[in-house]
């Protein structure tokens, strides 16, 4: 029952699958210069781009490219220079999206022999470029060129008649796998020195002594009361008292005793 299943759903699943764009091959025009003699050619190429009907951010997005030549004329290769090798190099360029201008590819070509033909791939090359924001793009034809490596091209085929192109579409969306930065903390989640954690003294309830007028420190609390460090004056009006006292009792002493003697 369970086998009986599976393959309805796994037919649904491949024909909801977006689908790559296999477009009618258009004709190019291409003007091609040797880099070492400044040598041109003028060819045609039939190319057909395959363009997935959608891609995501982040993602690996891949683009067919099938050319072979239109009419008489074939692109000879130079007579010197070939020694490291010879790539096709195809690019297609790509507008509307933002941070996404080109994808490109390499095949290796075999059978190149000095000032002959150039024979180009029978299978189609693809070629790889990753969007970094979605939206809708436009993907053409471009360039194609012939070297050891990209960055030492021997011959580079500019597009001679590139208002004639035409526009396959390209929707990126957001459902791919792209990385965003970390936020940067605000000064509201970043833990700062606030002045309302410090505890700041009161000067009405500090333990500190305070100066008297006199200059004499007394502790908070010793001039009301008269208790605690030096006497205030009510302990110095008792002390005074208490010596007129005991003054008033050794006068007295002194008279009883000149009495009796007489």
């Amino acid at each position: 029952m369970r086998v009986a299943l599976i393959a309805p759903v796994v037919a649904l699943l491949l024909a909801n699958a977006p689908a790559a764009s296999a477009a009618a091959p258009e004709v190019i025009d291409y003007r091609c210069t040797t880099t070492a003699t400044g040598d041109t050619q003028n060819i045609k190429l039939s190319v057909e781009l395959t363009v997935p009907a959608t891609a995501g951010v982040q993602q690996n997005v891949t683009i067919g490219w099938k050319g072979s030549y239109s009419g008489s004329a074939q692109l000879l290769a130079p007579a010197t220079g070939l020694e490291a090798g010879l790539n096709l190099y195809a690019y297609v360029g790509i507008s509307g999206i933002t941070g996404l201008t080109s994808a490109t590819g390499v095949a290796q070509l075999t059978g190149v022999t000095p000032s002959a033909a150039i024979p180009l791939p029978t299978t189609t090359v693809n070629l790889t470029t990753t969007p970094p924001q979605a939206g809708q793009g436009k993907v053409h034809v471009a360039a194609v060129n012939f070297g050891s490596s990209p960055q030492e091209p021997v011959i580079e085929c500019e597009v001679a008649n590139a208002a004639g192109r035409t526009e396959h579409p390209l929707s990126v969306t957001a459902g791919g796998t792209s990385s965003s930065p970390s936020p940067t903390p605000t000064a509201s989640s970043t833990p700062t020195d606030d002045a309302d954690d410090e505890e700041t003294e009161d000067p009405e309830t500090s333990a500190t002594p305070e100066e008297s007028d006199a200059g004499t420190s007394t502790p908070s609390g010793g001039v009301a009361t008269g208790g605690g460090g030096e006497a205030g004056p009510d302990g110095r009006s008792l002390i005074l008292a208490g010596s007129l006292l005991l003054l008033a009792s050794t006068a007295g002493l002194a008279l009883r005793r000149r009495r009796l003697s007489a």
